[in-house]
């Protein structure tokens, strides 16, 4: 008996509630159902909120930034717990060096954004024949700021640049990434604890997954499976990809037909959020029995994973980390650089309430580690005339060192890991 066909069998025996799937050829199958593990998470609170406000005061006070600029999207909500969504009509969170925040919305959003709030009093509402960009610098002004710079996080978009820079013609523009980045790199305790949540959810949709596997499934067969399988645990914003034989050596996939086959690799990428931080989470399977080639491949990319776990020391400068994996692999024969057949793209990347957030693996990045940072960890290899191997878990740095939010897998017969 396979590793998959000891699954099906194992949540059945369990007790574990069984609903019907659609194979690939219109039957219904047995799949254990699944129950949301994230009830007891807990959102950041209102406290955290006004204490993150506080340090990024704090920060503009060492930088000379006299306020700081939002636009909806995983800042604002970071900072205000606002959740809101983007158009052509201005919502912007206004963060001054002191005091309470501002925002400035369209006159009938006012009522929505402010059931999206839980602190702040401040909104300024501006109807269609207004300009909001005098919203904005009013409230600057209302706060003493005349003139000094203006920090604009990264996203802002350059219509609003200009706005806010034509009505306060006396401040500078600047960028406000390093009160941004300052505050939102270093996570707390309660942010690590919402990863590892997440980072559950999807760990368990892949274990799941894996022993509905199934031959002649195409990618969207199995992107489905994992999209319910997510959803059902209870994880919100689930992406998912699946890529089959040759396809898999495209790092972010191909257009190309799919479908599983007897001796094929199985890889995928897939993630979720709880109460918006989110998971990243890769894995490669063979369907079936692997050959030496495919074992030796993901033995090498298995511990590429472990050299950059093991360099992810405090005090390291992140490029490091890239750097130490690729020598390993260069070694073996494979690159160099980021020539294919090796491993085309950096060893991983920041990640919080983003998916990819400063700062990357990746060669010549000087910033150096600190405690709270976390990462993808996803060095793969890839040949585009076989196959790739991707493994990626999340690490988060602690003042001791790396510690994994999923511990990767051991061996290509045992492939999904555990919790750290």
């Amino acid at each position: 008996m396979n590793k998959r066909d000891f699954l099906k069998l194992s949540g059945a025996a369990a007790g574990v509630a069984v609903v019907g799937a659609c194979s690939p050829g219109g039957k219904v199958s047995s799949t254990p159902a699944l129950q949301s593990i994230v009830k007891n998470s807990k959102p950041i609170s209102v406290e955290e909120r006004l204490a993150r406000i506080g340090k990024a005061q704090r920060l503009m006070a060492e930088n000379n930034i006299a306020a700081i600029v939002l636009e909806p999207g995983s800042a604002m909500l970071y900072f205000s717990g606002v959740d809101w969504w983007r158009s052509e009509r201005l919502t912007a969170v206004i963060i001054p060096r002191e005091g309470e925040i501002g925002i400035v919305t369209p006159f009938f959003e006012e009522p929505s954004v402010r059931e999206s709030m839980s602190f702040g009093a401040d909104v300024r509402a501006w109807n269609e024949h207004d300009s909001p960009f005098e919203l904005v610098a009013g409230f600057l002004r209302d706060n003493n700021i005349n003139r000094g710079r203006i920090g604009l996080e990264r996203t802002v978009r350059q219509f609003v640049s200009e706005g806010i820079a034509g009505a306060m013609p006396t401040a500078e523009m600047t960028s406000a990434e390093p009160v941004t980045r300052g505050c939102r790199m270093y996570k707390s305790a309660n942010e690590i604890a919402l990863m590892k949540k997440a980072s559950e959810v999807t760990l368990t949709a892949y274990n799941h997954v894996y022993g509905q596997l199934e031959a002649g499934m195409d990618p969207a067969d199995v992107q489905t499976l994992m999209a319910t399988a997510q959803a059902e645990l209870g994880g919100s914003n689930s992406w998912n990809m699946a890529l089959f034989g040759v396809a898999s050596a495209y790092p972010h996939g191909t257009g190309q037909a799919q479908r599983i086959e007897e001796g094929q690799i199985v890889l995928m990428d897939c993630g979720c959020s709880v109460h918006g931080y989110q998971s990243d989470i890769s894995r490669t399977f063979v369907f079936g029995e692997p050959d030496k080639r495919q074992r030796e491949v993901w033995d090498s990319v298995r511990r590429g994973q472990q050299i950059a776990f093991e360099t992810a020391q405090i005090g390291t400068a992140a490029g490091a980390v890239d750097d130490a994996v690729r020598a390993y692999y260069e070694g073996l024969g494979w690159g160099p650089g980021y020539q294919v057949p090796g491993l085309s793209h950096r060893t991983g990347h920041g990640i919080g309430m983003d998916g990819h957030e400063p700062v990357n693996f990746v060669h010549g990045e000087q910033t150096p580690l600190a405690a709270g940072m976390c990462f993808s960890n996803e060095p793969g290899l890839y040949d585009f005339d076989a196959f790739g191997v991707r493994l990626e878990d999340c690490l988060y740095l602690t003042e001791d060192g790396p510690a994994w939010f999923t511990v990767p897998p051991d061996s290509l017969d045992d492939p999904i890991g555990r919790m750290g």
